[in-house]
């Protein structure tokens, strides 16, 4: 993880700004709800509890609060994608909002390598504080494989 703001000490309110570079990866699996790709960067934990099939799904409908809040980004878009295809993975370059961290020690058993401390709760940097629920937002893992760039635009 290529990170500027390695150095700070991330809270809740913090805005970042957040990319990676795009990946190929292939199409695994369609269904009406989601396109599953093969994640390019992580690799399979033999040792987890947790039996992660190695994909990531990516919802269908640009309404769904999954397509709103989730950084990665699929490029064409899922619903013009087929079993077998090849397409883009990555984070365009994106300001977010920390609105919960969590710290893990010993490191969170998710199913992938490298398993991660320190996962932050993050939500586009515009969005409002009232519309917040429990399940809203996407993590960023600082342990990630992924080459994901997290820089430290502002503190509240």
């Amino acid at each position: 993880m290529d990170m500027d703001a390695s150095h700070h000490e991330f809270q809740v309110g913090d805005v970042l700004r957040v990319s990676c570079p795009l990946a190929e990866a292939r199409v695994a699996e369609v269904s009406r709800f989601d396109a599953s790709v093969e994640w390019p960067w992580a690799e399979i934990d033999p040792q987890s509890q947790i039996r992660w099939n190695g994909r990531r799904a990516f919802a269908m409908s640009p309404d769904s609060p999954d397509w709103t809040m989730s950084l990665f980004k699929i490029d064409p878009e899922p619903w013009n994608l087929r079993v077998g295809d090849s397409c883009l993975v990555g984070i365009p370059e994106t300001l977010v909002r920390i609105i919960d961290i969590g710290r893990y020690d010993p490191p969170q058993d998710v199913g992938w390598l490298p398993r991660p401390h320190t996962m932050l709760v993050v939500v586009p940097a515009d969005y409002p504080d009232e519309a917040l629920s429990e399940h809203d937002g996407d993590t960023i893992d600082l342990e990630s494989a992924a080459p994901v760039t997290v820089e430290l635009v502002s503190r509240s």
